[in-house]
């Protein structure tokens, strides 16, 4: 009976942790995007989904080859290929307000992607760590 007592406690106080925790970073998060930094995470290709269907302002930022983009690309998404030699120049070009879904094939491209778009000082950029294979896989909606 003891040991259930404090085992429970002791969820209770981690849950507790957990909340003050994600409190924290919100403070953190927004204080940063308040102060001109870059507010970046990465997201599922559930919660990717979600977000698209719930908010249209968010911009999809494709980085994979023009071929691949051609092949399928989300609905609506905007290409910008990682490997051309002007890449960091045309990212530059973009507005950088609205929030970004950057994302690639499996995540390598979309990731050094985000880095850049940081030290550009993008306002807000959501990275799909998972990739379009794994969107695509997923059966999420796809544009040829």
């Amino acid at each position: 009976m003891i040991m259930k007592i404090e085992f429970t406690s002791l969820a209770v106080l981690l849950a507790l942790g957990i909340c003050a925790c994600s409190q924290a970073d919100s403070s953190k998060l927004a204080a940063l995007a308040d102060q001109g930094g870059t507010v970046a995470r990465n997201v599922s290709i559930a919660e990717a989904d979600k977000l698209l269907k719930t908010d249209k302002s968010i911009v999809v930022l494709d980085v994979r080859t023009a071929d691949e983009f051609k092949a399928g690309h989300i609905p609506g998404a905007k290409n910008v290929d990682f490997y051309k030699p002007d890449f960091k120049t045309k990212l530059g070009e973009l507005d950088r307000g609205p929030t970004y879904l950057v994302h690639c094939k499996a995540g390598g491209r979309s990731a050094k992607t985000e880095a850049t778009m940081k030290n550009l000082k993008f306002k807000s950029v959501l990275h799909l760590n998972e990739g379009f294979s794994k969107w695509e896989a997923a059966g999420k909606p796809v544009e040829k």
